[in-house]
């Protein structure tokens, strides 16, 4: 959980996920075309390739479905009196579903991208 969605706090986030990938192996980030995924201010990782999808096309960014997901099940419905409240909330709903692996696989799944298999 950042304060800000801006350059810095993407370089943070593209930093975490090079940590995160396998020695040897490359990983590819969907993003959308927010002006702190497209800038060339950011210093992407090597083991990592940036693919920026269409201008205005939610649908094919899974992402904004996990978001849905984690507002509809723990973050809807509640007022918040402290910025800590509200910092509590997202890291409590992240972790969540982040024990729930098989939840996320669903939530990210396109039928169309297994239509060759």
């Amino acid at each position: 959980m950042l304060p800000r969605a801006n350059i810095p706090a993407m370089q943070m986030h593209l930093d975490e996920i090079s940590r995160s990938v396998a020695r040897r192996a490359h990983a590819v980030v969907l993003m959308d075309r927010a002006g702190w995924h497209s800038t060339d201010r950011l210093k992407v990782p090597n083991n990592l390739t940036i693919i920026l999808l269409p201008s205005r096309s939610p649908e094919l960014n899974p992402v904004e479905n996990v978001w849905q997901y984690l507002r509809q099940n723990w973050l809807s419905n509640r007022v918040f009196e402290t910025y800590d409240q509200i910092l509590d909330a997202g890291c409590d709903a992240w972790n969540r579903l982040l024990a729930q692996p098989e939840t996320i696989t669903s939530i990210g799944m396109r039928k169309w991208a297994h239509a060759g298999r």
